[in-house]
């Protein structure tokens, strides 16, 4: 089964994937489709609000943001991390619960990029925002940093997440009962 996705000016077929016994997902993946992260990333910069850095989580909105980033002629990001990596010093940590991922999660942020964060408006920026745990967890990093969110984006909103509105975003995705029929 598959749902046809149109955004940005693209149209793709996006798979549906079981979350539950009655409940699927469309599988939205940026990774490898460059045409898709460049409209999308074109889309969301023409409409982001005035920001110093940009943050999102490892690892499907690292394309976009990175895209981003690009066409808007910044050279830095900011990215949690899954795990604390070995270069990563004072790290701020959060636990996150997301649809996608069945164990317990929790997003890192190396203390070089908290700081970097501390007074600076931040836009947050992901790929899909479903039931809002991981921009949950990336808002309170951004807090523990002493961070100020101007804006959280995404590409697609997911399920209830359409009738948030504390953020932007592109097209929504409906989430799918077991025969593909969106509920």
């Amino acid at each position: 089964m598959v749902y046809p996705l149109h955004v940005a000016g693209i149209s793709r077929d996006l798979t549906l994937c079981p979350i539950s016994d009655s409940m699927y997902i469309g599988a939205f993946v940026l990774f490898g489709d460059v045409e898709l992260t460049v409209k999308c990333a074109e889309a969301l910069a023409a409409i982001a609000p005035p920001h110093d850095v940009m943050l999102t989580a490892e690892s499907k909105g690292i394309p976009l943001i990175h895209e981003m980033a690009r066409q808007m002629g910044e050279n830095r990001y900011i990215l949690a991390r899954k795990a604390p990596k070995l270069y990563m010093s004072d790290v701020l940590k959060c636990e996150v619960h997301s649809i996608t991922t069945e164990a317990k999660q929790c997003l890192y942020l190396d203390g070089k990029d908290a700081e970097y964060m501390k007074g600076r408006r931040v836009l947050i920026v992901d790929d899909v925002i479903s039931t809002g745990q991981s921009l949950h967890a990336l808002e309170e990093l951004v807090k523990q940093a002493g961070g100020i969110i101007v804006g959280k984006m995404a590409v697609l909103a997911e399920g209830d997440a359409i009738k948030r509105e504390d953020i932007t975003y592109l097209a929504p995705l409906p989430l799918f009962d077991k025969d593909g029929k969106p509920l």
